[in-house]
């Protein structure tokens, strides 16, 4: 019974939880390294983390999620739970914004609201769409990242959009490579892998040149193209490999130490630019 109760509030999705975190902590190293506003940041982190646990029981009442409050008592919990973290977001928001102070954050907001609504719009559609809707996800999760920056430094500039971008790119790339992986559990030469991963790896190459020239043209720091490598070799290396038996649970583990990887490198390379 504990067991199903945690499962009606708490998110299960652990790969969500870095796409998170991981910009969250990005944004917030490359916005505090230029200014000391640590109490915006601090409630701004507990609000994103507050509004993203509240999408477990709000799913558990509407039924849309994958456990589903099905007795007065697990409602009642869902719903005081949904309560109370959609008020300690609350809170938290208005204690950064309070008297006029940071109000692009609603801009940010708004554009991250808009993606997960063309998500929930996609989901809707099947399974033909399933990536479609995790990349649209993945966009709203991520804007975590210039928001950090905009509460830290007080700017919402370019910088803000370069990290963004940057981190937005790399959960595509996470998202499509743990699909590529799951839909090609049998591949095990080199053509049968590129037949089945062939969108994936050139959209590998696609990130690399648009990192290079964007370097080339000084829009971004040689850096950022260091926090991007771990995860290009890793998909690059498997086209390369023999066939591998699928564990969720390893390839879980091993993004989840390519995220960790990615957020450090990037948080450097933003720093000391």
């Amino acid at each position: 019974m504990r067991a199903r109760t945690r499962a009606l509030i708490v998110p299960r999705e652990h790969g969500a939880w870095g796409l998170l975190l991981i910009p969250l902590f990005t944004g917030v190293a490359a916005g505090i390294g230029e200014a000391q506003r640590y109490w915006p940041l601090l409630m701004f982190a507990l609000a994103a983390v507050s509004l993203f646990w509240l999408r477990a029981p709000v799913e558990s009442l509407l039924g849309s999620g994958p456990m589903r409050a099905s007795s007065a008592r697990e409602r009642w919990i869902a719903l005081i739970a949904s309560f109370v973290l959609a008020g300690f977001a609350t809170a938290c928001l208005i204690a950064i914004m309070w008297s006029g102070h940071n109000l692009k954050l609603l801009t940010i907001g708004s554009v991250a609201a808009a993606a997960f609504i063309v998500q929930t719009i996609l989901r809707g559609l099947g399974r033909g769409v399933r990536m479609a809707s995790q990349l649209m996800g993945a966009a709203g999760l991520t804007a975590t990242a210039p928001a950090a920056y905009y509460l830290g430094t007080g700017r919402l500039d370019s910088r803000a959009l370069i990290l963004w971008t940057a981190n937005w790119l790399f959960a595509c790339n996470q998202i499509h490579f743990v699909q590529l992986r799951i839909h090609a559990t049998r591949a095990a030469t080199l053509q049968e892998k590129f037949a089945q991963g062939k969108s994936f790896f050139l959209g590998q190459a696609v990130l690399l040149l648009a990192l290079a020239l964007g370097t080339l043209s000084r829009m971004v720091v040689p850096l950022l193209i260091v926090a991007f490598l771990p995860g290009l070799v890793r998909g690059t290396m498997w086209f390369f490999q023999g066939q591998e038996p699928l564990d969720v649970k390893k390839l879980g583990w091993s993004e989840m130490r390519q995220g960790a990887a990615f957020a450090i490198l990037l948080a450097i390379a933003f720093l000391f630019h």
